[in-house]
């Protein structure tokens, strides 16, 4: 059960009341009792030490019986019992009872008490006369001797009567103080939990949206200082909340107006934000609150999305929906939420000229490389028929520039074949390290025309790698090539390495440096640095396309930096196992 402001601080003060009333009147009437008893017991002490002038003598000289007359005498007088006892115990004269029929009194304790110190109290229940007493005893001492002892005793029913009317009244004024008390407590407590219970309402307001909310108090205080803070705290929120719905509207309009589809998913996999483009793509208006693999049913997407997140990075892949192609582009956020954010651009356009112009390459390439063989046969059948020196030169130009023509068509006709069919590669274990040796063979005389130095610094206990070695003799054929192809003087080296599972070849020559504006573009087909030199020494604009092409499909990699007066270092990278 909720217990209220106002319940705490009013039951509070009056288990504070009753609890301060209960000890004070406890206390209280213990104290009174207290002092009437003490009061009674001085004035029984007092009558005690007028009595022995009359019993004293009686006593001394033992007229017993009219010692019993006169105590009981005295008795009705100053209704007060009045006992006289010898010091063996026994009962002389008593003001109530026949004192040959009452027990040996040795043994009570006022009759020990006056013994010993002179002077003896008791309060207690009497036998005889059944009824609660107050006992007060002296002894009667003779030459220094004690003759008896006289013993007055008061009844505490007229205490006890007295006591209680002053309990009654002291009840009575303790329930008008807790009346009082407990009027003041409710007022106190009503005009505490009053403007606490208006912050309140206007707390509940506000969470259902009604930012307009004041709280306005009339008392200076600390509440009032708190609802004029509540009262700024709300135009604050209402500002922000003006501000986060102008941006959020902005934001939604942005997102609704992306061509791209663009979803966010949470990190149990649900989406929690779509466009209208998404929704369109996946065919479905109901995606919010919904697992991704529910909307869209694709195992490659399902891959990606899995390795985004063990990876928390990002990645892009191409994925195929309702027959269309779409670059799918997978960003992880690693805020406290943890969401992937998904846009999809369709490419199926951008897919469809590749494929046009692959068909277009590939038709083409096979259509030129006949007529070319032919030109280029006619070309060598002229050139034995004629002893013209003049035309023998013009033939000469013709089939140097056929030649080039067919270069390009083959390595045209490679790349669409590295292309279309990459399956088509056949992977054995190979020694990258005899593959190499084997290699340089080929390139001993140009080197030593050029006056070239070669250094081969393999790592010999280099793994064997899974590749397929015919079109790993093109990836190296091609860049020794280049390498000494534009290096004038001086030298080429190949280092061979491990690190961990991969084996890094570089290749570095000492000619000239790729400027570095171009080092972004040298893999691209048909890019060439230098055009005039490139179709000097015969170059076709595809051989880095043909080599990055081949390390893709082996999933290698290959760089090239500039080392500034050495000249250009090509870096290849190759798994030893393509698992």
């Amino acid at each position: 059960m909720k217990k209220t402001i106002f319940v705490k601080i009013f039951g509070g003060y009056l288990l504070i009341v009753l609890v301060i009333l209960s000890i004070t009147f406890f206390l209280s009437f213990r104290a009174i009792r207290h002092h009437y008893i003490d009061t009674l017991t001085g004035n029984l002490k007092n009558l005690c030490s007028t009595l022995k002038l009359k019993i004293s003598p009686l006593l001394e000289k033992d007229r017993i019986e009219e010692l019993d007359t006169l105590i009981k005498k005295l008795g009705r007088q100053i209704e007060t019992r009045i006992t006289v006892i010898n010091p063996e115990g026994v009962v002389f004269a008593d003001s109530e009872r026949d004192p040959a029929l009452m027990e040996n009194h040795k043994n009570r304790l006022e009759i020990i008490q006056a013994v010993r110190n002179g002077i003896g109290t008791s309060l207690r229940y009497s036998t005889t006369v059944k009824e609660e007493m107050l006992y007060v005893a002296v002894p009667i001492e003779k030459d220094g001797n004690i003759s008896g002892i006289l013993r007055a005793s008061l009844f505490l029913n007229e205490i006890n009567a007295l006591l209680k009317n002053l309990q009654m009244t002291i009840i009575k004024i303790a329930v008008i103080i807790v009346a009082v008390l407990l009027l003041g407590a409710f007022l106190f407590s009503r005009n505490l939990s009053r403007p606490l219970k208006e912050l309140g309402a206007a707390s509940r307001k506000v969470d259902q949206g009604d930012f307009n909310t004041k709280v306005y108090l009339k008392n200076r205080d600390e509440i009032k200082e708190l609802a004029d803070s509540f009262n700024f705290m709300t135009d604050q929120i209402k500002t922000l909340f003006t501000q986060l719905s102008y941006q959020k509207e902005e934001l939604n309009s942005i997102i609704s107006s992306i061509k791209e589809g663009l979803c966010v998913l949470d990190n149990e996999g649900k989406i929690t934000v779509s466009n209208e483009s998404f929704r369109k793509i996946v065919q479905n208006d109901s995606v919010k609150g919904k697992f991704y693999w529910e909307v869209l049913k694709k195992i490659k997407f399902d891959e990606l999305m899995k390795k985004v997140k063990d990876e928390k990075s990002s990645l892009v892949d191409e994925i195929e929906i309702n027959s269309r192609t779409y670059l799918c582009n997978a960003t992880f956020s690693s805020n406290k939420e943890e969401v992937v954010v998904v846009t999809l651009h369709d490419i199926t356009k951008i897919k469809n000229l590749e494929e046009t112009k692959k068909d277009f390459v590939s038709n083409v390439s096979h259509e030129l490389r006949t007529p070319l063989t032919a030109i280029k046969g006619f070309v060598e059948t002229l050139e034995e028929t004629t002893n013209d020196v003049e035309n023998r030169h013009y033939l000469n130009i013709i089939k140097r520039h056929t030649d080039r023509v067919i270069n390009i068509v083959e390595d045209l006709l490679l790349l669409s074949e590295l292309e279309e069919e990459p399956s088509s590669l056949e992977f054995e274990d190979v020694n990258l390290v005899d593959l190499i040796e084997n290699i340089l063979k080929i390139f001993d005389q140009r080197m030593k025309e050029k006056s070239l130095i070669l250094k081969f610094n393999p790592d010999r206990n280099l793994p064997p790698i899974k590749a397929d070695p015919f079109k790993l003799e093109q990836v190296f054929i091609n860049l020794l090539d280049n390498a000494i192809k534009y290096t004038e003087r001086g030298e080429v080296t190949i280092t061979l390495n491990q690190n961990d599972n991969e084996v890094i070849a570089e290749i570095q020559d000492t000619g000239i440096c790729i400027p570095r504006e171009h080092l972004s573009r040298i893999f691209e087909r048909f890019y060439v640095v230098d055009k005039s030199r490139s179709r000097n020494v015969g170059g076709t604009g595809l051989g880095l396309s043909i080599v990055k092409h081949i390390v893709l499909l082996h999933n290698g990699k290959i760089d090239v930096e500039n080392v500034p007066g050495k000249g250009t270092k090509f870096i290849v990278t190759l798994p030893t196992n393509l698992s």
